[in-house]
């Protein structure tokens, strides 16, 4: 009824205990999944009215709605359990895992005011002190196993993966870190991709099976993947002991060719915007696809599989098999097909003619392109139309570049250097910068600087502040051919700075008509969108670019696959050794340290195990390798909502690194890099 007190005690299947603001999130979702029908244990909440009522000077001991929740619960008949239930935990965004007290074990009434007491003080370590907190009373059962479940790889944030982790008894030892448990990668039929049995117990396909099947009912439930702690008894009974939203970013499921930045690195050091993005990636991805198929080294419908070329979040990256970066295997049945061999014979007689021409060819493709870019005027001088058609120009050019670039790789001998270009810019740099010469005056004089700098739309380009000359012959090509390619290769990078200085100009005269905001803005845009503004076919809606938000994502992992949600999920490549397993938390790079009671920020802690004492420590970490431990306990959720690189499972970490050794750590592949020693 609307203007009455909530109540302070309610029954775990009271509906009105599914309300998170009554009961707190942990004891409302166990309503919630109860009222659907699944397994749960029964039992009381002390409300989130309660705490409130003890917050303003209500005593515990002598409170009648303690002794009536121990009466309800059958304290007097078996041990409980007193669970923490925040309405500031188990959420989307924050688990807050292991930060509130609860307590295991309960045996008389005495015992069981002091559970209350310690959950209730509880909030005064998690920083919670001022929001109400639900107490969740249950009997204490001794299951044959128990775990924790996890909706989607909370590492990956794969979706087509569940993992299981289990311990003999219940799961309290597995989420505090004190053991490492079995653990089961399965896909959502519950087939087994990997196990480790480690000091758990063996699961059989059975349960496996019913574990996959909870997890997706809860995830129904909730609309979301789930982090779920279970228990199956003696008899067989599978119990729903805990269930909040997993906190990882859903990634999605993976599929397609193997990505990666490192061959497109050199080109798109940086990431793009969208208007960056159409001008200088769509050249890019053409270019490869035209090399690619004159060279005879895919096929079409290789390539109708792949977009050759991506970006995610404005960072680049390629398709790493047509790269060369990975071969892959060759089965029996590729092996006895004869069409293959049929077309590699048709592609030697096509690709043996390109060879002798493609020098020849490439010659005449720098000449035109040296006579197009002497034949532009200032862009300040051009019209908006004019700077539009250079745009697209630019783009035409561009393609061919990069396509002769790429076969000159690959076709002829170019003396296996490809720094020359940056050798030699290098070299002026560091001359220009000795005779005092400006950014603009080097560029003017010797546009060859530009290999030092990746594109961008922008009123100037800014060239490295330091520079050091390399060694006389340290540039040299060894080839005429490998001179042609880096000749290619910059001209490429003219094009891109013509092309980035007339999208500024362009942006400069939309903002001076009220258009635009700012010049900079322009580098948000779509080429479609500012074809449209400057041929009055449109009209800047300024309330949505003035809202627009740009968010240059993180980088992109060395290897991975898009996955259906647009996500880049970390692949791992069969030659890569990782050292223990990752949980998460991105990629850093720190030195070691072993001092656990005040470890200096921005190092890697090595540790034996995770204790919930490390959390305090997490925000000046920049990572963490536990000998042991689980990815699921409370410590490493807390890293990878701290976006802290966390190792687990790396055996004879504390006696590998030493203090002050410099590491890689990628909390997503599990790896651990040794990189330099750090001196004093």
């Amino acid at each position: 009824m609307s203007g009455e007190m909530p109540p302070q005690l309610v029954d775990l299947d009271d509906p009105v205990a599914a309300d998170p603001a009554v009961s707190g999130a942990k004891a409302a979702a166990l309503a919630a999944a109860a009222s659907s029908g699944v397994a749960t244990l029964g039992g009381v909440v002390l409300t989130t009215s309660f705490s409130r009522a003890v917050d303003a000077g209500a005593a515990v001991p002598s409170s009648t709605v303690v002794a009536e929740a121990f009466r309800r619960a059958d304290g007097n008949e078996h041990p409980l359990v007193a669970r923490s239930s925040s309405t500031v935990e188990d959420s989307t965004t924050s688990s807050m895992a292991g930060q509130f007290a609860s307590v295991i074990g309960i045996d008389g009434f005495d015992a069981f005011v002091a559970a209350v007491c310690t959950v209730l003080d509880s909030r005064e370590r998690a920083g919670a002190r001022e929001h109400p907190i639900g107490v969740l009373i249950q009997p204490l059962i001794e299951p044959a196993c128990g775990g924790v479940l996890f909706g989607i790889d909370p590492v990956t944030g794969r979706t087509d993966r569940r993992v299981v982790s289990a311990v003999t008894g219940g799961p309290e030892p597995l989420v505090s870190g004190e053991v490492d448990g079995s653990r089961y990668l399965l896909d959502p039929s519950g087939r087994v991709l990997e196990h480790d049995r480690s000091d758990g117990p063996a699961i059989g396909g059975a349960d496996l099976r019913r574990l996959v099947r909870l997890s997706d009912r809860v995830a129904a439930i909730f609309g979301a993947p789930q982090d779920v702690e279970w228990a199956i008894g003696h008899d067989g009974q599978l119990w729903l002991l805990q269930s909040r939203p997993v906190t990882t970013e859903i990634r999605g499921t993976p599929s397609g060719p193997i990505y990666g930045p490192g061959p497109v690195a050199e080109t798109f050091p940086e990431a793009l915007t969208e208007l960056e993005q159409d001008l200088w990636v769509p050249p890019l991805r053409d270019g490869i696809r035209n090399a690619v198929l004159l060279a005879g080294t895919a096929e079409r419908s290789q390539l109708d599989g792949t977009q050759i070329v991506v970006t995610v979040d404005g960072h680049v990256a390629i398709d790493l098999t047509l790269a060369g970066e990975i071969v892959p295997k060759r089965t029996l049945l590729h092996r006895l097909n004869p069409l293959p061999a049929v077309r590699r014979l048709q592609a030697a007689w096509r690709v043996g003619r390109l060879r002798s021409a493609l020098p020849q060819l490439a010659e005449s493709l720098l000449d035109r392109v040296d006579a197009d870019l002497e034949d532009v005027p200032p862009v300040d001088s051009l019209t908006s139309r004019q700077l539009v058609a250079l745009l697209h120009r630019g783009r035409s050019v561009l393609r061919a570049l990069h396509a002769h670039e790429i076969l000159m790789g690959m076709l002829t001998d170019t003396g296996g250097n490809r720094m020359a270009g940056a050798s030699v810019a290098l070299r002026v740099l560091a001359e220009g910068r000795r005779d005092g010469l400006t950014d603009e005056q080097l560029l003017a004089r010797s546009p060859v600087v530009l290999a030092l700098t990746g594109p961008r739309i922008a009123a100037e380009t800014v060239l490295p502040a330091d520079a050091i000359a390399p060694d006389a012959d340290a540039g040299a090509a060894g080839t005429d051919n490998g001179v042609l390619r880096e000749a290619l290769r910059l001209r490429a990078r003219w094009v891109q700075e013509l092309t980035g200085r007339a999208a500024w100009q362009l942006g400069t005269r939309l903002a001076a008509n009220g258009e635009l905001p700012t010049p900079d803005a322009i580098r948000h845009l779509e080429l479609d969108v500012v074809e449209s503004l400057v041929t009055k076919r449109a009209m800047a809606v300024r309330a949505l670019i003035d809202r627009h938000v740009h968010h240059d994502g993180t980088p992109l992992p060395a290897c991975f696959q898009l996955s259906d949600l647009g996500k880049p999920i970390t692949a791992r490549r069969a030659d890569e050794i990782g050292g223990g397993t990752g949980a998460g938390g991105g990629t850093r790079t720190g030195p070691i340290t072993h001092n656990v009671s005040d470890p200096p920020p921005g190092a890697v802690l090595v540790v034996t195990t995770l204790t919930p004492g490390l959390a305090p420590l997490l925000p000046r970490l920049a990572g963490v390798i536990s000998e042991t431990g689980s990815v699921l306990s409370h410590l490493a959720i807390l890293a990878r909502e701290a976006r802290v690189p966390t190792v687990v499972g790396y055996a004879g970490a504390t006696e590998q690194f030493a203090d002050g050794v410099l590491v890689h750590l990628d909390g997503d592949t599990g790896d651990v890099t040794l990189t330099e020693a750090v001196t004093a």
